[in-house]
């Protein structure tokens, strides 16, 4: 009997997987610049108070020890792992079920078009998944007494502004994610056919796990510094 596991393309298995890998790099590479995600967050909304980014972090660090970097760790952990698990998951799904619609000629042909539909699907309802926790993140970040933790801005913010509370940045959250979303999965679809056809010497299939390993593992590079550059960014923007 063969012990190698099997996942096919298109089982219940295979979207759970891919849910899991967007737990894993969206919730941990999201938590790991909190610090940097803090400090753009109170240039956006006290640029009198904080300047730039040397002088936010100085200011933070100062008023709230080394651990004050880390205040909303959690709602981003947990809102950006949802998020994830919605973006990765559904896109497949997404992707899946576009392709049904068309040939096998067409499917090719038109490609791109169906990883641009199937992103911009899912990163609709990754970030309804991800606004509640974000809405609590920059609140915990940006008003000071309001609450430290999680467990203390969620029955805070449902008191105060109820259900609808949680959902009142959805619009411009997906202004901001649905645009970026779709450019960031047509441009990792087509990096890795470039991959294959240019730089792998052979078919994919023909590829072992860890000569695979090797393509997947640019290509998460490759997003984890575009996660960094538009953080920094975005830090510049206020700045200026």
């Amino acid at each position: 009997m063969s012990t190698k596991s099997s996942c096919e393309y298109g089982t219940p298995k295979y979207y759970a997987l891919c849910g899991l890998g967007g737990v894993l790099s969206c919730g941990l590479t999201h938590t790991g610049v909190v610090p940097l995600d803090l400090v753009k967050c109170r240039l956006q909304v006290d640029r009198a108070k904080y300047k730039n980014i040397t002088t936010g972090f100085k200011i933070t660090v100062s008023e709230e020890g080394i651990r004050g970097l880390g205040k909303g760790w959690a709602p981003t952990f947990f809102g950006y792992s949802l998020q994830g698990l919605g973006k990765f998951g559904f896109y497949e799904v997404f992707k899946h079920i576009y392709n049904g619609f068309l040939s096998e000629e067409n499917a090719y042909l038109w490609r791109t078009s169906v990883y641009l539909a199937a992103s911009a699907s899912a990163e609709f309802f990754a970030d309804i998944m991800l606004c509640p926790m974000e809405a609590v993140k920059v609140r915990i970040q940006t008003m000071p007494g309001w609450a430290n933790t999680l467990r203390e801005g969620v029955p805070k913010m449902y008191k105060n502004e109820g259900l609808v509370g949680f959902y009142k940045g959805l619009p411009p959250l997906w202004g901001r994610q649905i645009p970026y979303t779709m450019m960031k999965f047509a441009c990792f679809e087509r990096t890795v056919e470039a991959l294959y056809k240019h730089v792998v010497p052979k078919p994919r299939e023909q590829c072992s796990k860890g000569e695979q390993l090797v393509v997947h593992l640019r290509r998460v590079t490759s997003l984890v510094c575009f996660v960094l550059l538009y953080l920094i960014l975005l830090t510049q923007l206020c700045q200026n």
